[in-house]
Formats: C-alpha cells, sequence, structure tokens
C-alpha cells in the first residue's frame, strides 16, 4: 500500500479566527460527553436547559445551534470578538479540523482547505501518524 500523498506531514495552527464557525447553516455534531464539558465550561448546571439554549435535534443526533441572524454563526463564536468561547473544550468536530479526510482526500482538497483557513498550511508540523490519528476520530 502507497504512502498518502501527504506522508511528509501537513502544517497547521489555528489562528482563532472564527472562519470554521460561521457561513452556511451546518451542524456541529456533539455526544454526551462533549455536552457536559461544554455545559460544565459555561457553568449551566441543567442539562435539560443547556440542551433548549445550545443544541439542535437532527435525526437522532445532536448538534450545536446556529444563529440565523449572524450569518449562520455557531451559537458559541462570541459575536463580537470572533472566537470560540469553548475552545478549551470544543466537540470532537472542531478539534480535529483541518484533517478531516475530505480536507486530505488529495493535494487539491487541502488547496481549499488552505484558501478558506487561515491556519491551514502554516504553523506547527503534523506527522503522518497525528493526521491519520485525526482522520480516525471523525469520519466528514
Amino acid at each position: 500500500m502507497s504512502e498518502p500523498w501527504y506522508a511528509e506531514g501537513l502544517r497547521f495552527e489555528c489562528t482563532q479566527c472564527g472562519d470554521c464557525c460561521t457561513g452556511a447553516p451546518g451542524y456541529v455534531w456533539v455526544n454526551q460527553e462533549e455536552i457536559e464539558a461544554i455545559a460544565a465550561h459555561l457553568g449551566e448546571e441543567d442539562l435539560d436547559a443547556f440542551r433548549a439554549k445550545y443544541l439542535k435535534k437532527h435525526g437522532t443526533r445532536l448538534s450545536l445551534k446556529d444563529v440565523e441572524e449572524r450569518n449562520y454563526d455557531c451559537i458559541l463564536l462570541h459575536p463580537t470578538e470572533r472566537r470560540c468561547t469553548i475552545y478549551a473544550v470544543r466537540p470532537r468536530q472542531c478539534r480535529t479540523w483541518p484533517f478531516w479526510g475530505s480536507n486530505v482526500k488529495s493535494p487539491e482538497s487541502w488547496e481549499n482547505t488552505c484558501e478558506a483557513c487561515p491556519g491551514s498550511g502554516k504553523g506547527q508540523l503534523y506527522s503522518l501518524e497525528q493526521i491519520e490519528e485525526q482522520k480516525q476520530k471523525i469520519r466528514i
């Protein structure tokens, strides 16, 4: 089996620009462990109230809400500072960005990711092993 095109690694450094937290409506999937960690981080003790305020249901899955009035920003993106308010406990989907299978499937896909994300292609060099580990955590 041949090595992937990114066998020498890829660079990424989150700039916390908020670009990946806004745009078209979408889904940031969360599981129970992530819900509990985010709620605790925000000081929300009532999980039912937290769910009602911050989550939307799609089929059997839960996602963070987006804010239509703010260009479909993630509800947890600070509205004026444009930074993630839960960065330390952000969901797995956010933690694994940009090393999603869809972003690294080809050099062209990675180039598109780099055009959309100012931190992609810059900063820390992630090894093949680190990228593969991130890709396995979520399938997007």
